[in-house]
């Protein structure tokens, strides 16, 4: 069923511009409030917690959603900004029946969303997601409404980022610590502002943290890991052994080795692979990824007898392979990791200690020890289209795809897709030979722009 307001990612969009207003926000508490009611036979009184990055518009939607709850007859918790996977975590740990992170991620502020979790901590599945987008636009929504003796209450729990920093922790490995590393954070200005530098302290490495001076307006601002140069250059002015980038939420990941190297999440998910073989943790013998990884992560897994599951765009399509199939290691060459063992959902904190674990023991410096594999040359280039067009249907743009992917039949693929998001195709490709590869991608977006105004 085609979606109207759920993403892979939530609901997403410009602040204080539909969906993202206050009202919207009200009614996605209520309804969710609503089915989970329904769903549960209104057995017991259900809790919600509720959590959020540092962006300005925050404030409205977090009020906003636990007036909704507490209208529903919820009981809410607060918890402030912290990391979406600390919002997974919490809402098991808290025996929630849901949980919501308010942030849009890597997006600049303007930009806001609205993520939910269910009890177990996963993202809700389609079924209830469905119901609460029917409920949002019922006319009579307010018609089940708690009775006054039994609307529910808001309270703050103080303790919660210490509760993610103990749950982080716990899954370093014991005996082990960080003394003698000298790492570079950048937070981003996001939810992980205060966590992520704590964690690497309490584990006694020599932290220099970055982007933890959010104001409401500059979170991934220039910052984080999506623009990671301020984090490269200051590794290297610092002579530190490595920098972690952090995004808006905290739920990924990338890394800069001690010559200042931006280091992917296909790179991560490499050592975290031939580290869990060689440890005998790794499920399934194989790494669960997207469309997006490099074809030299899927190469170099065959090189260890492993295999690359790819998957949908989406950590949420990722998280779902994982689940059905018995896979532990999964996720996006944007930093998107997930490790089941410990979380439910990409956590950029908690596989940077996985990552520097294994560069402890292996004793190799971040360049050697990060350098698992080597790229095939990858092209990826967007082409905006008007609103109401369907450049993927027009004959042309079929036959150009046609004879792009008989250039590439042999060496290397193609991609190409409609954003989910906004009105973009986007186009990657990616070959030995760099040169056929780019000439490809942009004869196939010629052809296509030529079509989608």
């Amino acid at each position: 069923m085609a979606r109207k307001y759920f993403g892979t990612d939530g609901i997403r969009g410009r602040a204080n511009t539909f969906p993202m207003t206050a009202d919207m926000a009200l009614k996605v508490a209520m309804a969710a409030a609503a089915s989970i009611r329904a769903d549960q036979g209104g057995l017991h009184q259900n809790r919600a917690i509720i959590g959020k990055d540092t962006r300005l518009s925050g404030y409205m939607l977090e009020e906003a959603m636990a007036a909704g709850f507490v209208a529903m007859g919820m009981e809410v918790i607060l918890v402030g900004p912290i990391p979406t996977p600390g919002i997974a975590m919490l809402t098991r740990s808290l025996r929630a029946d849901v949980g919501v992170m308010i942030s849009a991620s890597h997006n600049p502020y303007e930009d806001n969303g609205i993520k939910l979790f269910g009890a177990d901590g996963y993202k809700l599945p389609d079924a209830l997601e469905e119901a609460i987008e029917a409920r949002i636009d019922t006319p009579d929504l307010s018609a089940e409404l708690a009775p006054a003796d039994r609307i529910g209450k808001a309270s703050r729990l103080e303790d919660a980022p210490g509760r993610y920093i103990e749950f982080i922790k716990s899954s370093f490995p014991k005996g082990m610590s960080l003394e003698g590393l000298k790492i570079v954070v950048d937070c981003a200005n996001g939810a992980a502002y205060k966590i992520a530098p704590q964690v690497l302290w309490e584990l006694e490495a020599e932290v220099i943290a970055m982007g933890v001076a959010p104001n409401g307006r500059n979170i991934n601002d220039k910052c984080g890991a999506t623009a990671t140069q301020a984090l490269q250059d200051r590794v290297v002015a610092e002579k530190a052994d490595i920098g972690i980038a952090l995004d808006g939420d905290a739920d990924r990941i990338i890394m800069v080795d001690e010559r200042g190297n931006r280091v992917d999440g296909d790179q991560l998910m490499a050592l975290l692979a031939r580290s869990g073989q060689a440890n005998g943790t790794l499920r399934g013998n194989g790494v669960v990824a997207t469309v997006m990884s490099n074809l030299g992560l899927e190469r170099y897994l065959k090189t260890l007898g492993m295999e690359l599951i790819r998957t949908p765009v989406g950590d949420r399509h990722v998280v779902e392979r994982m689940r059905a199939d018995g896979y532990n290691l999964g996720g996006e060459q944007s930093g998107h990791i997930i490790m089941s063992d410990f979380g439910t959902t990409g956590d950029g904190l908690l596989a940077g200690l996985q990552i520097l674990a294994a560069l402890k023991q292996q004793s190799f410096p971040a360049s050697t020890a990060l350098n698992i594999f080597t790229p095939v040359p990858q092209i990826l280039k967007n082409v905006r289209f008007q609103k109401g067009h369907k450049p993927l249907d027009h004959d042309a743009v079929k036959a150009a795809i046609e004879k792009a992917e008989a250039k590439l039949v042999k060496e290397g693929r193609l991609l190409v897709r409609a954003s989910g998001t906004e009105p973009l195709i986007r186009v990657m490709a990616e070959g030995d030979d760099q040169s056929l590869v780019e000439t490809v991608v942009n004869d196939l977006c010629g052809v296509i722009e030529s079509v989608a105004v």
